[in-house]
C-alpha cells in the first residue's frame, strides 16, 4: 500500500472514519487515506459547470445537488474563486455627450 499524496510506502492504520472505513497515515508526509474512498476529485467538466451555474440565480444547495457534490466542498470552491477576482475595478473616463 502506497500513500496517495507522496507515494511512500511507510503507511500505518489509523483508527476508522465516521463511515467505519479503515484509515491510514502516512509517516512521510503525514497525510491521512482510506484505500477506496467512495467519491473522487471533482472533474474539470463539474467544475466547468459549477462556474456556469454560478451566474445563474441558484442557491448553493441547489448547486450542490445538481451536480452532487457536497456544500461543503462547493463552499470552499467558490470562497477560493471569490478570492482570485480583482478588488478594484479600473473606471475609464468616458466624454460626455453634450461635451
Amino acid at each position: 500500500m502506497t500513500c496517495p499524496q507522496c507515494h511512500s510506502n511507510h503507511v500505518t492504520k489509523n483508527g476508522f472514519n465516521r463511515l467505519k472505513k479503515q484509515l491510514y497515515k502516512c509517516q512521510d508526509c503525514g497525510r491521512q487515506f482510506v484505500l477506496h474512498p467512495a467519491k473522487g476529485p471533482v472533474s474539470q467538466e463539474t467544475r466547468e459547470l459549477i462556474d456556469r451555474l454560478l451566474l445563474e440565480k441558484i442557491s448553493l444547495a441547489g448547486i450542490a445537488r445538481a451536480v452532487k457534490v457536497s456544500e461543503a466542498w462547493l463552499q470552499n470552491y467558490v470562497n477560493e474563486k471569490y478570492k482570485k477576482v480583482p478588488r478594484q475595478v479600473a473606471l475609464k473616463k468616458t466624454p460626455h455627450p453634450t461635451e
